[in-house]
This record gives structure tokens, C-alpha cells and sequence, in this order.
């Protein structure tokens, strides 16, 4: 048995997923990720399954495990009861851990996920901040969004929201101390960890392809792996 697979083994959402898959593609035929990318859950649990570390290290640095899209189809129709979306949840961290997800154009956009939406979460206690939400990173909102993007307070006033103030209701501003909670809870958890690891082999890949990376978005290499599409991921047409 390889390390690699031990190492999966200790993950929890591993030991869900995988009962004693019999390769039969149920979890392919139900996936939605399928019919679009080149994507076979089937595939990548008969993989796993090898315990071969070299193969399951070229999954960890490939764009395939990226693909998925959680939502446990997967899960409802396998005979058997497994998951492969956990499996894939346990690769991801594992290829995050190791730093192979640099090694894959749809791995390198995590540092765009911990620079947004983890971010927001950890400053504002909301995974979509809506100030962060503008026509720079998302121009198909249009110049509607940027108008929006200058009276936040007097469109949610009229919605009844009590956006960014105090007390209750919807979009309210997260109490400092409620903040610092939720920080102590990614600390004690790993998630401070995990978001370093991303920032740190972000910049050691950023480094090879010759490409600036400071803080925030307004860099070179957040540009380019927010935008960037090689046309390459998606499923041959039979």
C-alpha cells in the first residue's frame, strides 16, 4: 500500500466515500461535471483504488480533481453506497498539503478562492462581499452593477435590508467579536494553515512562470490565473 493512500485513509470524508466501488459508472452517468469536462468519477476512484503513489500523485497534480462540483449526484445513485465527491474533497486537501495544485491551471485558481471568497469571510463574516463583487473581476454585470456597486445603502434600504449596520437583519455587519471567533476557528482547525500553504506555493509558482504576485488581486499572476483558459478542459464532441 502506498503513503499516499494511507494518508487519505486518515482523512474522514475518505473513509465515507469509498466502501467497495465495483467500477461500474453509475457515478459517471449521474455526474453533471461529465457531460461537460473530460471527467470520469469512476475513473479517478479506480485510480485511487491502485494504492499506486505515482498515479495518485499525477491525479493530485492534474486539472481532473478540480472539476467536480460537490454536489454529491454521485452519492444518490452509487449501488454500493460511496461517494466519490468526499474522495474527491480528501484529494483536493491532500494536492493542497503537498502543493501539487500549482501544477494544474484549475489547482493555481485557489489562491483566487482564499484571495475572495476567504478573504470576505475572515473580514466581513460573508463568503460574497458584496463591495468585492465588481465589474473588474466580473464585467458581465454591467454598467447596472456599478451603479448598484455606489448606492449599496440606499437599494437595501429600499429592500429592507440593514446592510452594514448594527443589531439584526439581512447583510448586517458581523460583530468584531463574532469575527474573531470565526478566525480562532480556522486557526484551531488548520484553515489559517491551509490558506498559507496556498499563499506560499503560490508565489514559488508565480516565481517559475515569471509572473509578478504581491497582495491582493491587482497582480499579475491573480490576473492570469483568473482569466486564463487554455480550452482544453472540456469533453471531446463524439
Amino acid at each position: 500500500m502506498g503513503k499516499l493512500y494511507e494518508t487519505l485513509m486518515l482523512d474522514v470524508r475518505f473513509q465515507e466515500g469509498l466502501n467497495a466501488c465495483i467500477n461500474c459508472g453509475t457515478c459517471t452517468a449521474i455526474c453533471a461535471a461529465a457531460e461537460f469536462y473530460n471527467y470520469e468519477p469512476r475513473s479517478i476512484v479506480d485510480t485511487v483504488q491502485t494504492k499506486d503513489d505515482e498515479k495518485i500523485i499525477a491525479l493530485l497534480k492534474s486539472e481532473t480533481i478540480w472539476y467536480c462540483g460537490e454536489c454529491m449526484s454521485c452519492k444518490t445513485r452509487c449501488p454500493r453506497g460511496n461517494a466519490p465527491g468526499l474522495i474527491i474533497m480528501a484529494l483536493r486537501s491532500l494536492s493542497q498539503d503537498m502543493g501539487y495544485f500549482v501544477e494544474s491551471e484549475k489547482g493555481r485558481q485557489q489562491l483566487a478562492l482564499k484571495r475572495t471568497i476567504g478573504a470576505w469571510i475572515l473580514s466581513t463574516g460573508y463568503c460574497v462581499y458584496l463591495e468585492g463583487v465588481g465589474t473588474d473581476l466580473h464585467p458581465e454585470q454591467g454598467p447596472i452593477w456599478d451603479w448598484k456597486q455606489k448606492n449599496w445603502s440606499k437599494v437595501f434600504e429600499r429592500l429592507g435590508a440593514n446592510y452594514r449596520g448594527n443589531g439584526p437583519g439581512i447583510l448586517r455587519k458581523i460583530p468584531e467579536e463574532t469575527l474573531d471567533e470565526l478566525r480562532e476557528i480556522f486557526r484551531i482547525t488548520g484553515g489559517s494553515q491551509r490558506f498559507q500553504q496556498i499563499e506560499d506555493c503560490s508565489k514559488k509558482k508565480a516565481q517559475e512562470m515569471n509572473l509578478n504576485l504581491d497582495d491582493g488581486i491587482a497582480n499579475e499572476y491573480f490576473q492570469h490565473i483568473y482569466k486564463y483558459n487554455s480550452q482544453t478542459h472540456y469533453r471531446d464532441e463524439d
